[in-house]
């Protein structure tokens, strides 16, 4: 009788670390229940604490496949639709990555709970740590996928002003902390772990009080062009002049009332070598209205197909009054590519079995790491393109002390009405904040936006809807501590939780 209930009481902490994963998919955007991640990971601890470090590892497993399995369902959408594949060999498919992605934040339970039994019970309080090296893991291995870092869920609160300092790593590591005091409070009843509480709570209070970044009171004129062109027609030959056409008749009532014009990820479907005609009378109808003019198109330089945006019009080329030529600098190749929808790994071997591993401009090379800013207007944006604004590293690597605006263009349009763009588009925003720059992000369906240096809205267009969107973007000024040290802020973030944790010990010891 009791093995039996020790097998239901098992069973039912497998199923409630599970329920626990998934129902962190609505502390994300569009749900932005932001309350949710501190009672989950509190909990979490609660069940883990009095576990071994094997079945630690089990219970974190289960834990990270509900988070990741609710919080990218919507990867199904694109697979479905594009990929050619029986509905069971896309959750096939989504199943390997699932279970692949959970071995992380199993890993990060399991290291803490390895070092509280076998080291010392206050290694307690390197769970900030262990997590930290666990999603430093997942955004690298295997080209990374760092989507759903827990500090996203935080972009719409208080907790936010941590980003400049910390970056979005620093406010995960914040959060798990939070709820190791809770826990501990709620074991202890010591009076410290509400004090540290109220102090974590409220120092971003004062962070944001003691920012660099302020706005010079100039403001740019930005107009973003979101086309809404079906994917399923986007790569036809027969609709590259529809399509362009579309965007074009959108943009010229912009001319001459906007500083400048975006349009989005592969707006220009034709290489750039074999549209260099319109693009030259582009440059030069918007050089004339002293308008600037970004766009994302493919380029070919000799036998490898670049994923790139290019800025022509007013200040586009080097000289004022020069002609615009394939190949001039002003331009950005995508460096951190999607796997699959992008670079197939092992592509002779994939690309025979299914539409899935053989999609339309799925054969890119690389850009490098680090580019020159865009050019235009006399401004300079920092670029990403698409998946790229998920790795914070790669965009601050791209900024510099010069930048004035951030600049993602992107496609959401595979994912249709999930909730993907929306966790899109609130990454992005953190990398704003993470800045200290406005942020431009234009679409081809989806959300298109421009947001302040503090993540605020601006203008948002609807999604679904073939539009403009305008808006005054202000320039802002300063540099953000996180630009200034990067990723070591929220390492010795972590580390300082260890040390403190540790202390009391190292006192106790030398008062013997």
């Amino acid at each position: 009788m009791a093995s039996r209930h020790r097998r239901w009481q098992a069973a039912l902490t497998r199923i409630a670390c599970v329920l626990l994963g998934v129902l962190l998919v609505f502390s994300y955007a569009p749900f932005n229940q932001a309350w949710l991640p501190l009672p989950i990971l509190a909990l979490m601890i609660w069940l883990l604490q009095d576990k071994a470090p094997a079945d630690v590892w089990r219970l974190g497993y289960y834990f990270g496949f509900g988070w990741f399995a609710a919080g990218l369902s919507w990867i199904y959408v694109s697979i479905d639709t594009f990929g050619g594949l029986h509905p069971i060999a896309t959750v096939g498919i989504l199943m390997l990555l699932f279970l692949y992605l959970s071995l992380f934040p199993a890993l990060a339970f399991w290291s803490w709970r390895w070092l509280t039994v076998r080291v010392h019970a206050q290694a307690y309080w390197s769970l900030p740590l262990t997590w930290l090296i666990a999603e430093s893991l997942r955004g690298w291995l295997l080209t990374g996928f760092p989507w759903l870092e827990l500090g996203y869920t935080q972009t719409d609160t208080w907790l936010a002003s941590y980003a400049p300092w910390f970056g979005g790593s620093g406010i995960t590591t914040v959060l798990i902390t939070l709820a190791l005091l809770t826990v501990y409070w709620l074991k202890q009843r010591s009076w410290h772990a509400p004090a540290l509480i109220a102090s974590l709570l409220l120092l971003p209070l004062l962070l944001s009080q003691l920012t660099a970044v302020s706005r010079t009171g100039d403001n740019a004129s930005i107009a973003l062009v979101q086309g809404n062109i079906n994917q399923s027609i986007k790569w036809d030959p027969d609709q590259h002049w529809p399509n362009l056409s579309r965007y074009l008749d959108l943009s010229r009532p912009l001319y001459n009332t906007h500083d400048v014009i975006i349009w989005p990820e592969s707006a220009v479907t034709m290489p750039e070598p074999y549209t260099d005609d319109i693009l030259a009378v582009i440059h030069d109808e918007m050089a004339t209205t002293q308008t600037a003019f970004i766009t994302g198109i493919i380029d070919i330089d000799r036998d490898n197909y670049f994923n790139s945006v290019i800025a022509l019009g007013q200040d586009g080329l080097e000289a004022v009054h020069e002609a615009y030529q394939h190949g001039h600098s002003n331009r950005y190749q995508k460096h951190q590519l999607l796997p699959i929808g992008e670079f197939v790994p092992f592509g002779d071997l994939l690309r025979p079995l299914a539409p899935l591993f053989n999609l339309p401009m799925s054969s890119f090379s690389r850009g490098y790491a680090v580019q020159e800013p865009l050019r235009a207007h006399g401004w300079e944006f920092a670029t990403a393109i698409c998946y790229e604004i998920a790795f914070p590293g790669h965009v601050r690597a791209n900024f510099t002390s010069t930048t004035e605006f951030l600049l993602t263009v992107s496609n959401d349009t595979w994912f249709g009405r999930s909730h993907g763009p929306a966790q899109h588009m609130q990454i992005a925003r953190m990398r704003a904040i993470e800045l200290g720059r406005p942020l431009i992000r234009s679409t081809n369906s989806g959300i298109t936006a421009m947001v302040d240096e503090n993540g605020d809205w601006l203008a948002r267009a609807p999604q679904f809807s073939s539009t403009t969107l305008s808006a005054q973007v202000p320039l802002v000024s300063g540099l953000t501590p996180y630009f200034l040290w990067g990723a070591y802020g929220s390492w010795m973030f972590a580390l300082l939780i260890v040390i403190l944790g540790v202390l009391p010990v190292v006192n106790r010891r030398q008062n013997k």
